[in-house]
Order: C-alpha cells, then structure tokens, then sequence
C-alpha cells in the first residue's frame, strides 16, 4: 500500500471530519411519520381465478391456514378486496410480485 500525503494530511483530514456538522438524513418531520407507516399488499377480485385457487396461494405464500386463507378470498370475493399482508415496503414489493407470479391481481400502498 503507497501512502497518499503522509501523517500531515491524514491529520488534516480527520480535523475536516470533525468539523464538518452531522448531517440528519430526516429533515422533514411529516416524512419520517409517513415512512414509518407499513405497507399494505392488497389482493383484488378478478373474473379469472377460482376462489380454491385464490385459497391456495394465500395458503402457499403466505402459510396462512385454510380457515384464514378462506376467509381472506371470501373478502376479496364479497368485498372487491382483502389486505394479504403488511410490512416494509420491500417485503410488500415482494409479495406483490410473487402474487402476480400466481396470477392475481394485487398491488400495494401505505397504510393511512
């Protein structure tokens, strides 16, 4: 390893370091409420899937019981639609995907 400057300016950085302030990444406080909100994965009816298949993947993905799994399909049969999960706005983004892997409709959005 070659050295760039030697002890002076090594000395001279960390004095810059030091000096400079902390920077908050979370100026807003609206926005920072906002993100700590978790995100909704939403399942919608659809003319196409069986509700046994719809039962299925909610079981599949997500563990559900049958119990719980039925009763979720039944919302989004009844209902137009049913909160699947919630969570992290990656974890939403996944299940979504994977949801639509399975041929359902979904999308997510922010909890109010």
């Amino acid at each position: 390893m070659t050295g760039t400057g030697g002890p002076a300016v090594a000395s001279t950085r960390a004095r810059q370091i030091e000096a400079e302030p902390a920077v908050d990444e979370r100026t807003d406080i609206g926005e920072s409420t906002r993100t700590d909100k978790p995100w909704l994965v939403i399942v919608w009816n659809d003319p196409v899937n069986l509700m046994s298949f719809v039962t299925y993947v909610l079981q599949k993905l997500f563990g559900y019981s049958k119990e719980k799994a039925t009763k979720l399909m039944l919302d989004v049969h009844n209902k137009g639609r049913a909160v699947v999960s919630s969570g992290t706005r990656d974890r939403a983004e996944l299940d979504v995907y994977r949801l639509h892997e399975h041929g359902l409709w979904a999308t997510m959005e922010q909890s109010t």
